[in-house]
């Protein structure tokens, strides 16, 4: 062992003292993960590390709460899987943070390289030897097996590099046990350390800059539409600034919300399916869409039906797309576009502006729209106030959802799950601060809200955070309990506990008239034998408390918030539906030619 030491010493460092090294260099703070016997090596290494290895029960817990650091911080965050079990339980939340465009470098160990072709414990080969890298290929922008040592360095800069540019997203970095505690040298690694953190964006010409402007000044009925491409290159400021110039009514998409402050006088609201009548009919009169940092996804915009969220591409078309976006793949994808510019949002937004106060230095008012949009949020305030002050017990989601919205500050992070906290969320609960919500959109994955807070508080320790969630969805990983009580995260999870997978038992009940599989024993107040989610949280050494009357909740989630503490709160919410103005396909699929959406099942 002495002879070890002392040539781990003359010879230099082992890859995974290397591979924190580099971590540091590059100021990472945070590591999620789970131990195992190939990993370990690294876990040593970040033992005298200032980093922080975030320890959680389930590696899909640790890959939520990464996607949700990343979305706070805006750079890549990091995950440390052990290899086959912890990788395939990583996978999820790695695959949401795909689909939202979250950058994220996943090591994750493997098997020894001299056991490659025979099968060790725990290998994945039933097609092919040391292949479970490939299990990532559909989802990440790039995995890499690690053959050999000496390429670690080049491998883990181009890692973040391409997790962070262009289209962000993850990328898997999947290496051998035995590399991991190979000594090398540290040539390739001071090689590396002299390149740029960053690498520059794309902007936009001012030809091109003058073009769109010139465009959306001569359009009698122009919309912005924006999607969660402004928050991930954090350009809420600059997409403020050219709106309030050109006068431009927002719509965005789900991932769009909080894009702009939902109090600004020109932000209509979200659109597609789950979109208010305001948004919807706006979009589909426009003459001219200026899309930024959005891919038009089905949900947004109804299936791509027209006539209900955007009229685009048909026989009698006349509005225009002008569609700005990082990934060329994006343009043009669901809708004929006239004007498709590949650019970062911020960079092109700063020169459209420069551009738009040189051609138009007087702007543009709206007058008449903004008082539209005015005179909506008030209409549709008051159409909500019954429900939004019911003594109903169980409670009505919208009661949940004022109160929270009364309780808590303007710059309090929000992590979503699916149903009433993410559709009715969208629609109807005012987002103060740009990126302050963090949803999962493309994937829509139960269960990324509870572990998602986690790492938004991390990230942001002196902001508040709450999770709404639903009781599916908090049942999915309630462990993430237990990194927050040992790191003493005070966090809020909110459980819009309806007994129910409360959103496709509604769906069911409407096409089908029966609930079988989507809903529990029992009803909301009163489960036969569901989960105490209070419970269960004072077990994990968490407060606990479950709402018995609708006046309990604002109080009690006030002193909550006031506590410090890990705490949830179990409300038990009735099963109303979303209201919805927008189209889904998948109702033509259960009722032909029928006009069903959801119902309530309570």
């Amino acid at each position: 062992m002495d002879g070890q030491q002392v040539d781990s010493q003359t010879q230099g460092k082992t890859v995974a003292e290397h591979i924190v090294d580099f971590l540091e260099r590059r100021e990472v703070e945070h590591v999620f993960g789970l131990c195992g016997h190939t990993n370990i090596a690294v876990l040593a290494a970040l033992a005298d590390s200032p980093i922080e290895f975030v320890t959680v029960r389930h590696e899909q817990i640790a890959s939520h709460a990464a996607d949700a650091y990343a979305r706070v911080t805006g750079k890549a965050s990091v995950v440390l899987s052990h290899l086959s079990p912890g990788l395939t339980n990583c996978a999820t939340g790695v695959a949401n943070a795909a689909l939202d465009c979250i950058p994220m470098v996943v090591i994750a160990g493997d098997i020894p390289t001299h056991y490659y072709g025979k099968h060790p414990h725990q290998e994945v080969n039933l097609h092919a030897d040391a292949a479970q890298w490939e299990i990532y290929r559909p989802f990440v922008k790039r995995a890499w097996r690690v053959d050999r040592a000496d390429l670690m360095a080049e491998i883990l800069e181009k890692a973040f590099h391409l997790a962070e540019s262009g289209q962000p997203g993850p990328v898997l970095v999947n290496v051998p046990m035995d590399i991991f505690s190979e000594v090398i040298p540290a040539d390739g690694f001071e090689r590396v350390a002299q390149n740029t953190r960053t690498l520059s964006k794309p902007s936009i010409d001012d030809e091109t800059a003058r073009e769109i402007v010139q465009k959306l000044a001569n359009a009698q009925n122009p919309v912005a539409y924006v999607g969660g491409g402004i928050l991930l290159a954090q350009a809420s400021e600059e997409l403020r600034e050219f709106v309030d110039h050109m006068g431009l009514p927002v719509a965005h998409s789900l991932m769009g919300k909080g894009a702009l402050r939902d109090d600004h006088p020109l932000v209509m609201g979200m659109t597609g399916f789950w979109g208010t009548s305001l948004v919807n009919q706006s979009c589909l009169k426009a003459d001219t869409i200026f899309a930024v940092g959005t891919r038009f996804k089905e949900a947004d915009c109804s299936s791509w039906y027209p006539g209900y969220t955007f009229n685009i591409g048909g026989k009698d078309d006349v509005t225009k797309v002008i569609h700005i976006d990082i990934e060329p793949q994006e343009i043009g994808r669901n809708y004929p576009t006239e004007i498709g510019v590949v650019a970062d949002a911020k960079a092109a937004l700063r020169v459209l502006t420069r551009v738009a106060k040189e051609m138009y230095p007087d702007g543009f008012a709206r007058d008449e729209k903004r008082a539209e949009i005015a005179e909506f949020r008030t209409a549709f305030k008051a159409s909500n106030e019954d429900m939004q002050t019911s003594a109903a017990f169980p409670m009505m989601p919208e009661r949940i959802l004022a109160d929270t919205r009364k309780a808590l500050p303007e710059d309090a992070i929000i992590t979503t799950d699916v149903g009433w906290n993410k559709n009715g969320v969208g629609q109807q609960f005012d987002i103060l601060t740009p990126g302050s919500i963090l949803t999962p959109g493309g994937f829509a994955t139960m269960g990324f809200g509870p572990p998602g807070a986690l790492g938004a508080k991390l990230a942001a320790p002196d902001r508040v955070v709450l999770s709404l969630v639903g009781d599916g969805g908090f049942g999915q990983n309630p462990a993430a309990l237990a990194t927050a009580v040992e790191l003493n995260l005070g966090i809020i999870w909110l459980v819009m506990n309806n007994n129910a997978f409360g959103t496709i038992a509604g769906l069911q009940k409407a096409h089908y008239g029966l609930t079988y599989g989507t809903t529990f024993p029992g009803s909301a107040a009163q489960p036969e034998h569901g989960p105490d989610y209070a419970a269960i949280a004072r077990a994990y050494g968490a407060d606990g408390i479950k709402i018995n009357s609708a006046e309990e909740l604002l109080p009690t989630l006030e002193a909550a918030m006031a506590s410090g503490r890990p705490t949830v709160l179990d409300v038990p919410m009735i099963n109303n539906p979303t209201p919805t103005t927008g189209h889904w396909n998948i109702l033509d699929i259960y009722s032909p030619d029928a006009d069903v959406s959801h119902v309530s099942t309570d």
